[in-house]
């Protein structure tokens, strides 16, 4: 029988509503599902859905192609030891798998500790399997070490957020407030490649009258969409909002009255902003004083405003400060906490906003609660029938803990859950961390595919993914949506809260209050006890329901009751700190934790490309996909390709302090000529995370993802001959090199 089911989108933030047309699910996905072999599942536009309305990018639109078994694991892998060496991974059944596991998972525990064991999430994950993960950390492994990819993604944006708001939501209104602003802000942001239904609401903005500025180091596709393009140096934008904060306060356009009455700190603010004039900013930025001048009139005399940030601001090790300074500049101008003005946040991942919300952050309870607060360890305590003092303190932060792996010593993790994430390809520094992975004890990983990062593992299990089980996501907007299962998983294939069940069963985990399971797998039932387990938090989601969540087209945390209408806009009538009112934050600017120098002389930035997502281990398996974006490349300027001697798809080896890289150059005059680009899809000789810094923000703990010093190259032949024979998801398609060029 052929059905459509409303559903969402597997990918990024938006979480775009979409419909499946294709065979009825049948049982549940973590049980014994009768299969489907090969589902034949359309993508329909769903154009009600308020979010897109209808359109979908390529990605969205080809996201049924991973749906096949022929592009996916379908049974458990292990992988034998012989004399101490890795052997090759086999297949297995559950039983093997899950023993071996558990075994080892118990075996390290009780030799070296519980923290010697460690939880590594995904920001892909549904808020029931985040929030089942991070019980299951604290519960039946009694470890610290969680964290998740999502710190990668928007934890200095979050950090800022609280510091200044006393909460954080990545967007405190919703995405159809944007068109109706009179100016907006987008800093080191491209949704025009990375959300591109979003981009839809940008060009409202500017048929509705409204001005749009972009800050970026390219022209990117979004850029070209701007009233006003801002092209800094990678690593200054914080330099950059405190000049403009700077010409807003010179020029009389401070909100006397918004900043006396809700907000404090303003005193200390203004004074790191003045040593910030025009002159010196363009010094610092490169960004001509004249352009500062014009863009903080445009903003400044606006009746309203948004100030939007993405990664290009926040991955770096001034981050958090970066977020604030723009903050200051809504605050200082009385746009904020006013409808149709703010500060927000483009959350990347799928799930990036719920996945930390509910206990896959290290320092996090559900409800967005800090696991260091005595009244809600209480609260959640209670919720999973545990005794307070039982659960562990705060964890290591993401990169903290993937550099901990295999360490000597009672500060080392030995064995590392993993599910969801792909660090080999996306951590910073990443062979580093490919290298302290496959120094572990134990390494269990769960994914739909066999990704970099699997291919080092023990124990590899495959899981259901977004058709084929239900549960809620969380989007940029603050909107709780429900993804609905439509086909069944191939045989073999188990949902990941099943698999969470199992291991806390074998690990010795009891039955709960009432005989029942501390561990469900039913998504729904998860979420119940979510609701309660969030229930006075900031994050509160216990007046949000599946039935309320189908009827509603998603409802708006904080939801505390169930007659509650939701909050779309937050802050409207206080802030969320004690006594209401917004903090300025007195931050000034410092550099980079790495400039270029004579020995690395440019500046290295990363990214995303329209085809691709994240570390590309689904989409590089989607064939339409790869045809639009097949491989790794560098991006440059044309008068640096001159000074190279390299022409257009020449291979070019770009060298940092941590290791290199090797892809074909692509020349653009979109991009400065002091800085070189790199999207960071994929794995092998074209990693662009084998250069970043893994510098980490001291409040946020983001690693310096956006901004390290590099050498760029001519490959020679040999070089360029060995890097054809690359596996096609690295991006194999070599092009020419002359040996002896030039270097920069």
């Amino acid at each position: 029988m052929t059905t459509t089911t409303d559903t969402h989108c597997p990918y990024c933030s938006l979480q775009c509503g979409m419909r499946l047309a294709g065979a009825t699910a049948g049982s549940a996905a973590g049980a014994a599902a009768v299969p489907v072999a090969a589902p034949s599942v359309e993508v329909l536009e769903r154009p009600e859905f308020p979010v897109n309305r209808g359109a979908l990018c390529g990605k969205g639109q080809n996201a049924a192609a991973l749906l096949s078994p022929a592009t996916r694991l379908t049974a458990p892998l292990v992988r034998d030891r012989r004399e101490g060496r890795r052997g090759e991974l086999r297949a297995a059944s559950w039983e093997e798998a899950l023993e071996r596991v558990a075994d080892g998972l118990a075996a390290i525990r009780a030799e070296h500790g519980a923290d010697a064991v460690g939880v590594f999430g995904g920001g892909g994950l549904t808020n029931e399997k985040a929030y089942q993960l991070g019980k299951f950390a604290r519960v039946a492994l009694g470890t610290a070490n969680i964290d998740y990819n999502g710190r990668f993604c928007m934890s200095s944006a979050a950090a800022a957020n609280r510091i200044a708001f006393g909460i954080d939501r990545g967007l405190p209104f919703p995405l159809e407030d944007i068109p109706r602003t009179d100016c907006l802000i987008l800093v080191g942001g491209n949704p025009a490649e990375t959300m591109p239904p979003a981009l839809r609401y940008f060009r409202e903005l500017r048929e509705n009258g409204g001005t749009l500025i972009v800050v970026d180091p390219r022209r990117t596709r979004t850029a070209e969409q701007a009233d006003l393009h801002l092209q800094p140096l990678p690593g200054s934008d914080l330099a950059l909002a405190l000049g403009l904060l700077h010409l807003i306060v010179a020029d009389g356009m401070v909100d006397v009255d918004f900043v006396a009455e809700r907000t404090t700190g303003f005193e200390d603010a203004r004074a790191a902003a003045m040593a910030h004039w025009p002159e010196r900013v363009e010094r610092l930025t490169g960004v001509p004083a004249a352009q500062l001048r014009q863009a903080a009139q445009l903003f400044g005399r606006a009746r309203t405003g948004m100030v939007l940030t993405a990664r290009g601001p926040e991955q770096q090790s001034k981050g958090t400060d970066t977020v604030g300074a723009w903050i200051n500049l809504c605050l200082a101008s009385g746009k904020a906490g006013r409808p149709y003005s703010g500060y927000g946040c483009l959350t990347g991942q799928g799930n990036g906003q719920g996945g930390r919300e509910h206990g896959q952050k290290a320092d996090q309870l559900p409800g967005y609660r800090s696991i260091e607060d005595p009244a809600a360890r209480a609260h959640v305590a209670g919720v999973w029938g545990v005794d307070p003092d039982a659960l562990p303190r705060s964890g290591r932060s993401a990169y903290e803990l993937l550099d901990s792996l295999g360490r000597p010593g009672p500060d080392g993790v030995r064995a590392l859950l993993l599910m969801g994430s792909n660090p080999v390809v996306s951590a910073p520094r990443a062979a580093h961390i490919a290298a302290r992975l496959a120094s572990l004890d134990l390494l269990v990983v769960s994914d739909l595919v066999l990704s970099e990062t699997a291919q080092l593992a023990d124990v590899v299990l495959p899981s259901a993914q977004w058709a084929e089980e239900t549960g809620t996501m969380t989007n940029l907007e603050g909107r709780v949506i429900l993804r609905q299962r439509a086909v069944d998983a191939p045989t073999g294939v188990r949902g990941d809260l099943w698999l969470l069940r199992e291991l806390a069963e074998r690990l010795g985990v009891k039955h709960g209050t009432g005989a029942k399971p501390r561990f469900d797998d039913d998504p729904e039932t998860v979420f119940e006890e979510l609701r309660r387990a969030s229930a006075g938090g900031q994050a509160d989601y216990a007046g949000i329901s599946y039935d309320r969540i189908r009827a509603e087209d998603g409802v708006f945390w904080p939801c505390p009751a169930e007659d509650h209408p939701g909050t779309p806009r937050l802050f409207l009538d206080a802030f969320a700190t004690p006594d209401g009112r917004a903090r300025f934050a007195p931050v000034t600017h410092r550099p980079a934790a790495e400039e270029p120098d004579a020995d690395y002389p440019l500046y290295l930035t990363t990214g995303r490309v329209l085809a691709q997502y994240q570390s590309g281990a689904q989409t590089r398996r989607v064939g339409a996909l790869n045809a639009a974006a097949p491989g790794p490349f560098v991006e440059l300027h044309p008068l640096l390709a001159r000074r190279l001697k390299v022409a257009e798809g020449d291979a070019l080896v770009v060298t940092s302090r941590r290791g290199r890289a090797v892809a074909p150059a692509r020349l653009t005059d979109t991009i400065r000529q002091d800085t070189v680009f790199m999207p960071f899809h994929w794995g092998g000789a074209g990693r662009a995370n084998t250069l970043t810094n893994p510098a980490l923000d001291p409040t946020s703990k983001m690693p310096e993802f956006k901004v390290c010093a590099v050498r760029v190259e001519a490959a020679g032949r040999t070089e360029t001959a060995e890097r054809g024979t690359q596996p096609q998801q690295v991006g194999a398609s070599a092009a020419g090199g002359t040996a002896g060029r030039g270097k920069a």
